[in-house]
């Protein structure tokens, strides 16, 4: 459980929210309500896919991640420019632990400067400052 603390961490950087489970949470519903939740799924992706050992499996994950997120058309398509697209077409067959990571750089940037920003202005991050703040009131005062 975070304490109020950490949620007033979170408005310091993207990190503490992403780093954060209740904070992730948070912070995709806020995403989802803006229809840009496959920012943060990609995000996710990417960080999963770097800690993967094994290269059937890198090949597997990078295929998943590319036919999800980059390809023309995917499903959670994501907005990267044309030059970082065409660098990850040309290399998805022979796919490196680092071959998402000017895609997930970009991504990272556009909900850092964009998107949290917001998210900070919002009633759902708003909502969770609330609870937290109330949780620990009645913690310290459990007369009232």
């Amino acid at each position: 459980r975070s304490n109020t603390g950490e949620t007033m961490a979170w408005s310091e950087s993207v990190d503490t929210v992403l780093a954060n489970k209740e904070g992730l949470a948070a912070f995709r519903t806020f995403l989802k309500s803006e229809f840009s939740e496959e920012n943060v799924e990609f995000w996710l992706a990417c960080e999963d896919f770097k800690k993967t050992k094994s290269s059937t499996k890198i090949a597997l994950k990078a295929q998943k991640i590319y036919s999800d997120f980059i390809q023309a058309d995917a499903p959670k398509e994501i907005n990267i420019d044309f030059h970082t697209k065409n660098y990850i077409s040309q290399n998805i067959s022979k796919p490196t632990l680092s071959c998402f990571d000017a895609a997930q750089s970009s991504i990272y940037c556009l909900m850092a400067k964009d998107s949290f920003p917001r998210f900070l202005r919002s009633e759902v991050y708003k909502e969770l400052v609330k609870k937290h703040r109330d949780r620990n009131q009645k913690r310290w005062l459990p007369f009232l």
